[in-house]
C-alpha cells in the first residue's frame, strides 16, 4: 500500500481493494481503530479525504483518493531518557525494532528505574528528534536477548497489538537446552500458570493460559551435552519457552530457576533471533534478524542467518 508522511499527517493512497469502501469501514473494519482513538479523530477532525473533512458513514472512497490521518502529534516521553548504545534492526515513521542485550529489563518496574531498554529507546527518540513515547509491543525476559518491536504512535501500538493477538507476528528463538531432545521436532502444547510456591516462577498448570511452542533440533553438541534448538511461539506467555523445555526434561543451559545447571555466562541460553510480520500500514513483509551479542560464543551469526534458509 502506498503511504507517505506529511508533517503530523499520514497520507494513504486508496488501493483498488478498498474501492467504494466508506471511511468508517476502513477505520473500523480494516484497521480496527480502537473506540477511544476513533472518538479522538472524530472530535479533532483528524481524518480527511482529498483534503476535505467528510462524513465517515456516508462517504465512499475510490482508488487513488488521498486519505489523511493525523498520527504524529508530539507526545511526552513519560520515562527518563538514559544513554545506551542501541542496535536498531528496522525503523520507519511507525515502528522500531531493537536488538535487546541480555541482562537488561525491557521496561522500568518502578518510576526510579532508568537502566531499561525503554529508557534507552527514549534517549534515542530524544536524540533523533522523534517526539513520541516508546511503546513496546511485546517483552523479553531480563536475561533473554534479541529482537523487540516498538510502536511510535497510538494507532501503531493498537494495530500491532491486534496483530500480536491474532498471531500475525512471528517470533523465532534460538536456545541451548540440556540433553538431546527427541524427537527432532515437535509441538509442546501445555497451559502455563503462576507457581503459587514462588513469586517469579511459572509452571505447567491445567488452570493456566493456553501455550504452544514449536521446536526443531538444529544440532546436538556432545561436549556440552546440549541441544541447539529453534523455537517458534504461537502464544506469548511469561517464561513460556523456559517452562515448556523444563517440563519435557530439557531446561535451558544456565536457567537455574527452571532446573538448568549453572553456566559461565550467567544467564539462560535464549535469544530472540528473528521477528517477522506484515507492516500494518504498508502491508510490506518485515523480517528482522537479530545478531547475537559479541560477548557470547553460545550463538553465532551463522546460527541466526540459517533461520532464513
Amino acid at each position: 500500500m502506498k503511504t507517505k508522511r506529511q508533517g503530523e499527517w499520514l497520507e494513504v493512497t486508496i488501493p483498488k481493494k478498498w474501492d467504494t469502501f466508506t471511511i468508517e469501514r476502513i477505520l473500523k473494519k480494516e484497521w480496527k481503530v480502537p473506540r477511544k482513538l476513533l472518538h479522538k479523530y472524530r472530535t479533532e477532525r483528524s481524518v480527511t479525504l482529498n483534503n476535505e473533512s467528510k462524513h465517515w458513514k456516508q462517504t465512499q472512497v475510490y482508488a487513488g483518493d488521498a486519505l489523511r490521518i493525523k498520527l504524529f502529534e508530539p507526545q511526552p516521553l513519560e520515562v527518563i531518557p538514559t544513554y545506551f548504545e542501541i542496535n536498531v534492526l528496522y525503523e520507519d515513521d511507525h515502528l522500531l525494532v531493537v536488538n535487546k542485550p541480555g541482562g537488561m529489563d525491557t521496561h522500568p518496574n518502578n518510576p526510579d528505574q532508568t537502566n531499561t531498554l525503554v529508557n534507552a529507546v527514549a534517549f534515542y527518540f530524544q536524540a533523533s528528534g522523534i517526539e513520541a513515547k516508546p511503546k513496546y509491543v511485546h517483552r523479553l525476559d531480563r536475561d533473554t536477548s534479541g529482537a523487540i518491536l516498538f510502536a511510535k504512535h497510538d494507532l501503531a501500538i493498537a494495530m500491532l497489538g491486534e496483530l500480536l493477538k491474532k498471531r500475525g507476528i512471528s517470533r523465532t528463538y534460538l536456545a541451548w537446552a540440556h540433553g538431546k531432545i527427541k524427537p527432532n521436532n515437535g509441538v509442546i502444547n501445555h497451559p502455563i500458570g503462576k507457581d503459587r510456591h514462588h513469586p517469579a516462577r511459572r509452571r505447567v498448570s491445567s488452570g493456566g493460559q493456553d501455550a504452544e511452542t514449536r521446536y526443531e533440533l538444529i544440532k546436538y553438541d556432545a561436549q556440552q551435552k546440549a541441544s541447539l534448538v529453534k523455537l517458534k511461539l504461537s502464544t506469548g506467555r511469561t517464561h513460556q519457552i523456559r517452562v515448556h523445555l523444563s517440563y519435557i526434561g530439557h531446561p535451558l543451559l544456565g536457567d537455574e530457576l527452571y532446573g538448568g545447571k549453572p553456566a559461565g555466562f550467567g544467564k539462560q541460553a535464549l535469544h530472540a533471533a528473528k521477528l517477522s510480520f506484515s507492516h500494518p500500514f504498508t502491508e510490506e513483509v518485515i523480517e528482522c534478524l537479530a545478531p547475537p551479542e559479541n560477548d557470547t560464543s553460545l550463538f553465532t551469526f551463522e546460527h541466526v542467518q540459517a533461520l532464513n534458509q
